[in-house]
């Protein structure tokens, strides 16, 4: 499909036009929305060894500052996207703001590592209510055709682009604030944005209910799930309490698939992921999500344990990856959707992106820089690009507007509960192939970064075959009717 073509999203017959003037005020509000709320799933990585030093945390529990956001955002998202078809898209976006803003507040006042965990638990609840709203609050917003293709786009970029973002700003706040002030400084993005919301157009609202039952087997499902990786990551595979959390794990999922047969107004409905192309395009998703956040993870021990690197070095050293994902998605990635299939395009960024992994297994102790930790991140950075924008697009393509808040619910849930479970999986990876070394040398630490790289580099060529058997192989195709009504 080309970005020439139209995405289909239908926006309600009755909504006003607006003005250039306004779409460009709304894509503003939309796109530093977004960024604000992905960025926070990153934005603490380079504070990790400051908020452990401040709060006394223990090292078993630190990874959860990273989960406990990404769990609640990525497994609520459904449910978020779902209120806002039902209860107003504008209204749930704001209050999503407003949750998530208090969450900031309350995580920078935090005197213990409990307070910061439950802050960051909160955080998620808000941007897992606003995220989703603002993907369908952009359909409703943009009229069809290329100005709508054009703000997916930029939506796009900003999910790539703000894990990126993350990094680099919370370094810099690290070394010359406070690890606090990375929470601090979503206070007034969201009051801007909070402000800005007039523009938007609310659009039509679906009749229903929510579904609670699949909600909360869902959620819990998932957070059981990653729960029992973590725990048998520092406890062993054959660990009483690990084993009885996927068991948990397994029997709230299998309800939630049983629930969604059978409600009358299911949380995520069949249709949804009908289409084969929305299917594969959220599994890449969810492959991606696995494989960045991963990334980022051992990036920054390898660049603050091993080569000594402060908070302020690290999140400089971050920026090819944001260069990278910024051009391929704000510029590349258009042009080549003008020209090439979904499939290809996403095929060809998950290629280059599991180059660019493949080229971090050559990083050593005392390498320089220049060599590998650089050059690699520009190259994966830029085969991300061209897949955020592309899967973006085509996992809300032909939706009815009543579900576009599920359909787009559903791209970030992919990928958030991709890098979630990616970074449990990996991590336990990570761990074994550095051993047991006490404690471990720079060059067993290496290792084992390295070998969790490549295996993130895996997920990506997973990516690559599922874009080829499931994506849209067609060029310039036209309207798509929607799969349901």
């Amino acid at each position: 499909m080309s970005l020439r073509d139209e995405v289909r999203i239908s926006a309600p017959a009755d909504s006003p036009p607006a003005s250039g003037r306004n779409l460009g005020l709304a894509l503003l509000v939309i796109a530093a929305a977004q960024l604000m709320l992905v960025l926070d799933g990153t934005i603490v990585t380079v504070a990790l060894p400051s908020i452990q030093k401040s709060l006394h945390l223990a090292a078993a529990d630190l990874n959860w500052v990273l989960t406990a956001y990404a769990l609640a955002f990525g497994g609520l998202l459904l449910v978020g996207g779902r209120a806002g078809d039902l209860l107003g898209r504008r209204r749930v976006f704001r209050i999503g703001l407003v949750v998530f803003t208090l969450a900031s507040l309350a995580g920078g006042f935090a005197t213990t590592g409990s307070v910061l965990i439950a802050a960051r638990v909160v955080q998620g609840l808000g941007a897992a209510i606003a995220a989703p709203t603002a993907l369908s609050l952009l359909a409703t917003t943009f009229p069809a055709g290329p100005e709508r293709n054009k703000a997916l786009g930029v939506y796009g970029a900003m999910g790539g682009l703000g894990s990126v973002v993350g990094l680099l700003l919370g370094g810099a706040l690290t070394e010359y604030l406070s690890w606090r002030w990375i929470l601090f400084v979503n206070v007034p993005i969201a009051v801007a944005v909070l402000a800005g919301t007039t523009v938007l157009l609310e659009g039509d609202r679906d009749r229903g209910r929510v579904d609670l039952p699949g909600a909360i087997t869902a959620t819990g499902g998932l957070a059981s799930l990653v729960y029992a990786i973590n725990r048998a990551n520092q406890h062993g595979w054959s660990d009483g309490v690990s084993l009885g959390f996927f068991g948990v794990a397994a029997a709230l999922l299998v309800a939630f698939i049983l629930i969604q047969r059978h409600a009358s107004a299911p949380v995520m409905p069949p249709a949804i992921l009908a289409d084969r192309g929305r299917a594969g395009a959220n599994l890449v998703n969810f492959l991606m999500g696995g494989g960045m956040l991963a990334t980022f993870y051992f990036l920054t021990l390898y660049m603050q344990v091993v080569k000594g690197y402060k908070p302020m070095q690290t999140g400089l050293a971050y920026l090819p990856f944001a260069v990278g994902i910024g051009i391929a998605a704000g510029a590349i990635g258009p042009q080549l959707l003008g020209r090439f299939s979904e499939r290809a395009v996403t095929a060809a960024g998950m290629l280059v992106a599991a180059v660019g992994m493949a080229w971090f297994g050559l990083l050593t102790p005392g390498q320089n820089p220049w060599t590998v930790l650089l050059p690699a991140q520009l190259v994966a950075g830029l085969g991300l690009g061209l897949a955020f924008v592309t899967v973006t697009i085509a996992g809300v393509r032909g939706v009815d507007a009543h579900h576009t808040g599920i359909a787009s619910g559903l791209v970030n849930t992919t990928l958030q509960i991709g890098g979630a479970l990616g970074l449990a999986v990996l991590a336990a990876i990570a761990t074994e192939a550095t051993g047991h070394g006490s404690p471990p040398s720079p060059q067993d630490l290496t290792h084992g970064y390295t070998t969790g790289i490549l295996s993130g580099g895996a997920l990506y060529v997973a990516g690559l075959v599922i874009a080829v058997l499931t994506m849209s192989g067609s060029r310039g195709q036209t309207e798509m009717e929607p799969q349901h009504r």
